[in-house]
């Protein structure tokens, strides 16, 4: 009656659900198998690519440029970050909890933690995604607020927005293919020694000199904006090291 093998179909349920949580684990952790060159600089690159359909004003653009990347290597052996995976993720949340990633922001978190004003987000079209990675835009008071929130592990008047341990697990860095990255899930940890200042400590940050730096051992929150001249490679110091000079001034 029925060709080929027979599997009981729980068994397939449980196999899926282990390869999608493998495949959105990869995609937060920037070591998808899409090949994509991030440099800002480049006219060639992808980033300058996917700026084309961020420009055209119609839904679905970009994930469509995703789409068509080729494969570099095996999923989750090796880290490359990519503006458009960032994409993928609000694309991702959005589809989960079937409303704009800006009105979910909004519902769970920015309007129970005291902003001090509303947040823009650059979306590709009229109703359309917002534009993962790149265009958001708060106040810098607001910046240190979600700083916060995030030093309070995610809870707010009592309640825990976020899975426990989320932070702290995102903050961290990974290992891929026995590699240890200085990337967590979504977020930059600094990786800094033991002992020292920025230990723990992980930033949210862009490409001009922005940051929310958060450092829980320290309960030092950092909100910066910045508008250096180039996208890398123009920092007057080095970031990590006014963070940590920060963080010994206040001790």
């Amino acid at each position: 009656m029925f060709g080929g093998d027979f599997h009981d179909p729980i068994v397939d349920v449980e196999h899926l659900k282990s390869s999608l949580d493998r495949a959105i684990k990869n995609l937060l952790q920037m070591a998808s198998d899409a090949k994509w060159d991030e440099a800002y600089a480049d006219p060639r690159s992808d980033r300058r690519h996917m700026l084309a359909p961020q420009l055209e004003g119609k839904p679905g653009t970009v994930v469509a440029m995703m789409s068509k990347l080729p494969r570099a290597h095996e999923p989750g052996t090796a880290w490359n970050y990519s503006t458009g995976e960032t994409h993928l993720v609000g694309a991702l949340v959005h589809a989960a909890v079937g409303k704009p990633v800006s009105v979910y922001l909004s519902e769970k978190i920015w309007s129970k933690v005291g902003m001090e004003q509303d947040a823009t987000w650059w979306v590709e079209s009229p109703n359309g995604l917002e534009v993962g990675g790149s265009g958001f835009s708060a106040t810098l008071r607001d910046y240190a607020r979600f700083g916060q929130f995030v030093l309070n592990k995610g809870v707010i008047n009592g309640e825990s927005v976020v899975p426990e341990g989320w932070f702290e697990q995102a903050g961290s860095p990974k290992e891929l293919n026995g590699k240890s990255v200085n990337y967590g899930y979504m977020w930059w940890p600094l990786g800094a020694p033991v002992g020292t200042p920025n230990e723990g400590a992980f930033t949210a940050r862009g490409i001009f000199g922005q940051y929310v730096y958060v450092n829980p051992r320290e309960h030092v929150v950092i909100a910066m904006w910045g508008a250096r001249s180039k996208p890398t490679g123009a920092p007057p110091v080095v970031d990590a090291d006014f963070f940590g000079a920060v963080v010994s001034a206040l001790r």
